[in-house]
C-alpha cells in the first residue's frame, strides 16, 4: 500500500512572524559584513589607481575595481529588499501584538463588569440612606448623652448679666478698700488690734547701714567693700 499510495509527508510547522524577522536579520547582518569588505577593496583598488600611470596597468585595476562596485551594487539592493521585508514584519509584529493586548484589555474589563455587577447587587442605595439616618441618630444620641454626664451640680443656672456685672463692681471695691493712701496693701499694715502691746511690737529693720558702719564710715575706716577696716598691728623694730 505505502508503495502505491505513498506516504503522506508530514506538514513544516508555519513559522511565526518573530521567527521571520529574525531570519530577515541575520540575513541583512551577512549582506552588510559583504557590503563592508567590498568597500575595503574598493579604497585599496583606488589607492593602487592614484599610484599607477595611465597606461595598461592602470585599466586593469580599474576592470577589478569596477567588477567589485558592480557586486557592491548587487548586494545593496539585496540590502534594501531585506529591510523593506523586515519592516513589513515589523508592522504586522506590532499589529498582532496590538491585537493581543486588545483581546486582553477586553477580557479584563469583561470580568471587571462582572464583578462590578455582582457587587452593585448587594448594594441598595435604600440601605445606604437608612444606615446614614441611623448613624445620624446614634451621634445625636451620644451628644445628649455627653451633655447630660457633663452637667454639674449645685450651680446656678440663672444668672443674668446685670447680676454679673454687680458681682465684679462689688468685687473691685473690695480690692480697692485694702489699699491705703500710699499705695501698700492691707495685708502689709501692722494690725492695730496689738498696737496697745508693747512687747508684739517689733523694732524696725535698719534702713542703710549698721551704728558701728556709720561710725566707720565717719572715720573713713573702711576697706573698698564698704566694711569697718581690721586694725593693723604696728610693729616694733
Amino acid at each position: 500500500m505505502k508503495r502505491v499510495f505513498g506516504v503522506k509527508k508530514e506538514k513544516a510547522p508555519v513559522p511565526t512572524v518573530e521567527e521571520a524577522t529574525e531570519r530577515m536579520n541575520k540575513r541583512g547582518d551577512n549582506v552588510d559584513e559583504k557590503i563592508r569588505k567590498l568597500d575595503a577593496e574598493l579604497v585599496k583598488y583606488r589607492e593602487q589607481i592614484k599610484r599607477t600611470r595611465p597606461g595598461p596597468a592602470q585599466e586593469a585595476v580599474k576592470a577589478r575595481a569596477m567588477r567589485i562596485l558592480k557586486q557592491k551594487k548587487m548586494y545593496e539592493g539585496q540590502r534594501d529588499q531585506l529591510y523593506s521585508q523586515t519592516f513589513n514584519l515589523e508592522q504586522v509584529s506590532f499589529a498582532t501584538e496590538g491585537i493581543k493586548d486588545a483581546q486582553q484589555t477586553m477580557s479584563a474589563m469583561k470580568a471587571a463588569n462582572k464583578e462590578l455587577k455582582g457587587t452593585m447587587k448587594t448594594l441598595k442605595i435604600d440601605d445606604i440612606d437608612k444606615m446614614q439616618d441611623e448613624m445620624m441618630d446614634l451621634v445625636d444620641y451620644s451628644n445628649e448623652i455627653q451633655e447630660s454626664l457633663g452637667r454639674s451640680y449645685s450651680v446656678p443656672d440663672d444668672i443674668d448679666e446685670d447680676e454679673l456685672m454687680g458681682e465684679l463692681a462689688a468685687l473691685e471695691e473690695d480690692m480697692g478698700s485694702e489699699e491705703v493712701s500710699d499705695g501698700v496693701p492691707a495685708y502689709l499694715q501692722p494690725d492695730k488690734e496689738f498696737e496697745h502691746e508693747p512687747e508684739l511690737n517689733l523694732p524696725s529693720a535698719p534702713s542703710g547701714q549698721t551704728a558701728q558702719h556709720q561710725a566707720a564710715s565717719a572715720q573713713g575706716a573702711v576697706d573698698e567693700y564698704g566694711f569697718p577696716a581690721a586694725p593693723r598691728a604696728s610693729v616694733r623694730t
